[in-house]
């Protein structure tokens, strides 16, 4: 059986030392925006539009950009994070997976107003990294990578 692996890029949307996140409905997890990457869009194009679409944002990438180039070649801005996620697994063969592009973004406000179509405002929620690790044996669980990705984001973009 073959595994079939899209690209997605992924946002953690940082305001006021908290991340934004939503508990996904079709997963039942905790995760922030993001999404496949549309066959005219690169990587970090695809996740300003995920947060437009799933937040309502407007938000500023906090990415790394190499400063090479040529009269052919643009530096983009680098994820900070580069991941492959299992997405179905049958047993041990796994069908499908996401090589994701992590990306950390600040926004200058909370105001979450998804576009129609997407999870409604009340899905989502702000989390500070102390919430983060206390979720755990809260109302809320995230898995570790969120986890810790959260609290980079946060400490990174606070900076």
């Amino acid at each position: 059986m073959e595994t079939t692996r899209h690209y997605t890029a992924t946002v953690y949307v940082v305001s006021d030392g908290a991340v934004a996140l939503h508990e996904h409905d079709g997963l039942g997890k905790w995760l922030p925006p993001g999404g496949h990457v549309d066959r005219d869009e690169l990587p970090h194009e695809a996740g300003l539009r995920e947060v437009r679409e799933e937040t309502g944002l407007d938000v500023e990438l906090v990415a790394p950009a190499d400063d090479i180039g040529s009269p052919t070649v643009d530096p983009l801005p680098q994820p900070q994070h580069f991941q492959l996620a299992d997405v179905n697994t049958f047993g041990d063969h796994v069908g499908h997976q996401h090589v994701d592009m992590v990306y950390y973004a600040r926004a200058g406000s909370r105001d979450i107003d998804p576009a129609d179509g997407e999870q409604p405002a009340a899905d989502w929620a702000w989390f500070t990294p102390a919430q983060l690790v206390e979720g755990l044996a809260g109302d809320h669980s995230f898995d570790p990578d969120v986890r810790e990705i959260g609290r980079l984001a946060v400490e990174t973009v606070d900076d």
